[in-house]
């Protein structure tokens, strides 16, 4: 039960896990894998397309980008024309499409974080095609990440992830164990969170954010519950991200705090490989789970999650493509 893909704590034995992947499908239908060849070849035209255009007009991409200033940009925008022909080539001879449709994100990844150091150094109307070309670049990612994982969906179960992290809260176990139990405050430090609906004793409803603006949801069920001590839980058939897991309350050695222990169990869209293209975008499950007990901290300890004018809204490229000069406060008169 956490952030975007799931959250959860203590060990989890394989048994659990399975239980809450029954129901879903093994295989993969005739339909599934001709509409997964047809989107891998329209994006291997749309690399066609797109390194025809950068080798042969390197002057108008860069132009449209707001790097035309830059000396670096008319040998760095050919170069990345080479590497979308040779992803064409590779997509459309249609072998191996699967390693080819990754190829891709981690290329969109390259180009993300290039376009994140040039707004830094951009003002003005360079500034504004610069950002308008990362927000169609996080666009395109989004369908290579969707090509990647249509055609990896049927692994799901073989390349499940096991997470942990812990943090020491400075608060009472009950206070604690008590904030967490009521899983409508989640959303309010799980930061890819939307909503957690209760609907019923053991049961609820989660809804947190998908790429290019999508959901994904999942009921869950608490398996054991101890009372200021541990809650298990597991997802229910039909999950959009199955996932199993658990988290464990103590009392930690300095009087007043609490020690909360996460361990977390999780079939990831794309398996290990989508989950190692996701670490660029600084998204990896490991670093969700942190960046959530940290934020749990706060909002326990302080009453709100704090951020800073440098990194508003965290550590990820998507992220660091909105931050924005650090402002003096506002003077009162």
């Amino acid at each position: 039960m956490i952030s975007g893909r799931a959250l959860g704590g203590n060990p989890i034995s394989p048994p659990l896990f399975e239980a809450g992947t029954r129901g879903h499908c093994c295989g993969v239908t005739d339909d599934h894998d001709a509409g997964a060849q047809r989107l891998g070849r329209a994006l291997g035209w749309f690399s066609l397309g797109r390194g025809i255009a950068q080798i042969s007009a390197p002057h108008a991409v860069g132009r449209l980008s707001g790097v035309d200033d830059s000396a670096q940009a008319s040998a760095v925008v050919p170069l990345m024309g080479v590497r979308e022909l040779v992803q064409a080539a590779g997509l459309l001879r249609g072998h191996h499409p699967r390693w080819w449709e990754w190829t891709r994100v981690a290329g969109d990844a390259i180009d993300l974080t290039l376009l994140g150091v040039t707004l830094r150094h951009r003002g003005g109307e360079r500034r504004r095609r610069t950002t308008v070309a990362a927000a169609a670049v996080v666009g395109i990612t989004a369908v290579d990440l969707y090509a990647a994982s249509r055609t990896a969906g049927t692994t799901r179960s073989n390349s499940a992830l096991r997470l942990q992290s812990s943090i020491t809260i400075n608060r009472g176990v009950d206070e604690v164990y008590r904030f967490w139990r009521d899983f409508e405050n989640l959303p309010r430090f799980m930061a890819h969170l939307e909503s957690v609906r209760v609907t019923g004793e053991k049961r609820s409803h989660w809804t947190a954010k998908g790429p290019a603006g999508s959901t994904v949801g999942w009921d869950a069920e608490i398996v054991v519950e101890m009372p200021d001590a541990l809650i298990t839980w597991r997802s229910l058939n039909a999950a959009d991200v199955t996932n199993a897991g658990s988290v464990r309350f103590s009392p930690a050695p300095r009087q007043r705090c609490t020690e909360v222990r996460v361990e977390l169990e999780y079939a990831p869209p794309g398996g290990r490989v989508g989950t190692a293209i996701a670490a660029l975008f600084g998204e990896s499950p490991g670093q969700q789970v942190r960046d959530d007990l940290r934020r749990f901290k706060q909002v326990i300890e302080t009453g709100e999650v704090v951020r800073s004018e440098g990194s508003p809204g965290g550590t990820s490229v998507r992220q660091q493509l909105k931050q924005r000069p650090a402002q003096p406060a506002p003077t009162r008169r």
